[in-house]
């Protein structure tokens, strides 16, 4: 090669190191050579200003002096690796620290470059700037971070009942996103509107702070609940403004934030938040709390919902108790009330016929206790454990008398707009009492006639038989026999039901039970009414005695409960319109006064009859007047001027017979 030909090889050469250098110093990417020890020998512009530094600062650095401390170790290892021949690049994403201190987060290109004689080799770095993209991704996983607490609040808040539970398991949530030192929530008391500290979770818990602790009126936590908004103290020290906030600080408790809880716009507490971090508390977590304390009034206001519902089933379990113990004593022997050899042989029967499935037909008078009675049977059956379903059927129209009995289908009819259980179904497995028999129409009979024979029905638009395991006990204040023969009822539903009859007697039948029957209703409704009536004069209980019944118990109990609500004292008194007298009824005798005795004469002083024997003679004189009326405008009582009770405690005194009670 000529002198020539290498001078031209020189400048081209020269040329291209200038061209390289100019591309070198205007790259929008930071560019540096660096040593085997990692020290700088040359940067370019854009790695100036992405440092802050010179480039004769930096001749006196190392790239371990501007990473991180916890990123040196990672970073020495891939250095090592790439002098050392193992690796012949290496990228990755860093942050660098700034002059200012700052950091900045770069894209590393790093790879080893062959050089001259005097310099063999040398490292160079590319660096690019991702700082902005750096953030934006920490702030969508913080976003993201957030998203996640607030759905595992709201799961908790379905899944967690338990208040203290479920505060923690918040916290717990919280805390990786926003950093605390404590978190109390604090509730407002509806009738007294006191904030009272409901939950605590944390470090500066005291005895000014403990659960179920007061929070005064001058507070950031009744400023946040009245003003609806919530507050930020970066630094209580200085902005301060309340005694509670200076005993946080003597805890340590240097930032604080509190948030209200809302809830259908009315305010019910506040999240109160704290750390011995100065400013620790930015807006961006007061708008992420705020989100949390929105969940937490939503939870407390569930948890308020569910404690209110527990109280209210604790309270109907308490009642429904009550109420069976209260069945159990009214609808059983109990208040059949009575001994009389008609009633005695009723129950006896009652006894015999309970334990088995046969199927029982009452007849009685309408008020005789027919239902009483089918209790009764229920109550002492095997299936007393289920239920006793009533169908009165007089009561249910032609139209509705299947649907009632045997239910529907949805569409089944106009009007049948959804699926409806009969009362068959619902009495499946215990017993049904079917009151007033005798009124179900005919087309009825016969699909009960099917289910007394198969034990299953077709509920009313539907082609699916139903099975059912249920005792029938009818009940019926008519003749059935009769019925039969006038062609209103089915002779084969009555042998159906007529297995064992059971005829309850009227009360006219068993009058030695009159007296009984007053003084339970006496005590009942006495009790009912809260009014203290605890004896029955004797003419009334004379009156009741005579009275036809046609009520039959019926009747007497609505006489007694309207004789306690006119009563003004202790003895019950009776008007006459409640139950009318013997001339009024006509169908009851006079009681018969016994035979009067001849009054004693006296013709001689040592012949004087003693007092005893004229006070006997008067009254019985009296009586034979009155025709045996003991009271009333034209009684022997109003003759004699006597109380009537006290004619009566002389007459038996003296051995004079009572009035003998007629049935009639």
């Amino acid at each position: 090669m000529t002198a020539r030909q290498v001078t031209a090889l020189n400048t081209s050469v020269a040329a291209m190191a200038e061209q390289w250098r100019a591309v070198f110093e205007k790259s929008a990417i930071g560019v540096a050579l660096t040593d085997m020890s990692s020290r700088f020998l040359v940067v370019n512009h854009a790695y100036e200003k992405l440092l802050g530094y010179t480039e004769e600062e930096l001749r006196e650095l190392s790239f371990f002096d501007i990473t991180p401390e916890e990123f040196r170790e990672s970073n020495r290892g891939l250095v090592t690796e790439l002098w050392a021949g193992l690796r012949d690049q290496y990228e990755l994403e860093k942050p660098y620290r700034r002059k200012d201190g700052s950091l900045v987060w770069v894209r590393l290109h790093a790879s080893i470059v062959q050089g001259t004689a005097s310099m063999p080799r040398f490292a160079m770095a590319l660096c690019e700037d991702i700082t902005e993209r750096k953030r934006a991704e920490e702030s969508l996983r913080k976003s993201e971070e957030r998203w996640r607490t607030l759905l595992e609040i709201n799961n908790a808040i379905i899944t967690i009942l338990g208040q203290k539970e479920l505060f923690h398991a918040i916290c717990e949530a919280v805390k990786r996103v926003v950093p605390f030192d404590g978190v109390a929530l604090i509730l407002r008391e509806p009738d007294t509107d006191i904030l009272r500290i409901a939950a605590f979770e944390g470090r500066f818990q005291s005895h000014n702070f403990a659960v179920g602790s007061e929070i005064g009126r001058e507070s950031v936590s009744r400023w946040v609940l009245d003003n609806r908004r919530p507050i930020l103290r970066r630094d209580l020290e200085t902005e301060g403004q309340y005694a509670t906030e200076r005993l946080l600080m003597a805890q340590g408790i240097q930032s604080v934030c509190a948030l209200p809880l809302i809830v259908r716009e009315k305010p019910s507490g506040v999240l109160f938040v704290g750390s011995p971090v100065k400013g620790q508390y930015s807006e961006s977590h007061v708008s992420f709390l705020q989100e949390v304390a929105n969940q937490v009034a939503l939870a407390v206001e569930n948890m308020k919902s569910y404690e209110e519902i527990a109280a209210l089933k604790a309270r109907l379990e308490k009642e429904n108790i009550y109420l069976q113990e209260e069945i159990s004593s009214e609808h059983n022997f109990e208040e059949i009330v009575g001994n009389s050899p008609a009633l005695l042989e009723v129950l006896r029967a009652v006894e015999q016929v309970a334990p088995t499935d046969s199927t029982v037909l009452i007849y009685g008078e309408t008020g005789t206790g027919k239902e009483l009675i089918a209790r009764a049977i229920h109550d002492r059956s095997t299936r007393k454990q289920r239920p006793l379903v009533r169908v009165d059927c007089s009561a249910i129209s032609a139209g509705l008398v299947e649907s009632e009995l045997f239910g529907h289908t949805k569409g089944a009819f106009t009007g049948a707009f959804e699926r409806r259980t009969g009362r068959f179904e619902l009495a499946d497995g215990g017993t049904i009492f079917l009151d007033e028999i005798g009124e179900l129409p005919l087309e009825t009979q016969v699909k009960l006639l099917r289910v007394l024979q198969e034990h299953e029905f077709e509920p009313v638009g539907s082609s699916r038989a139903v099975r059912v395991d249920v005792r029938v006990i009818a009940a019926t204040n008519r003749n059935l026999r009769e019925e039969v023969k006038a062609g209103r009822f089915r002779s084969d539903l009555f042998y159906r039901l007529h297995v064992f009859p059971l005829e309850v007697p009227p009360l006219r039948d068993r009058r030695s039970d009159i007296a009984q029957l007053v003084t339970f209703y006496l005590a009942r409704f006495s009790k009912k009414f809260r009014k203290k009536v605890d004896s029955v004069s004797q003419a009334t209980m004379d009156r009741l005695m005579i009275y036809p019944w046609p009520g039959n118990v019926r009747e007497l109990q609505n006489v007694i409960e309207r004789a306690v609500i006119l009563s003004l004292g202790p003895v019950l008194l009776l008007d006459q319109d409640l139950v009318p007298g013997p001339a009024a009824g006509g169908s009851a005798r006079e009681p018969e006064v016994p035979a009067l005795e001849q009054q004693p004469t006296a013709s001689t002083p040592t012949q004087l009859p003693t007092l005893e024997e004229v006070a006997r003679g008067h009254i019985l004189s009296a009586l034979q007047r009155t025709g045996g009326v003991i009271e009333g405008p034209r009684g022997a009582a109003k003759i004699l001027n006597l109380h009537p009770n006290t004619l009566r405690h002389r007459m038996k005194k003296l051995g004079i017979s009572r009035p003998a009670h007629h049935r009639p």
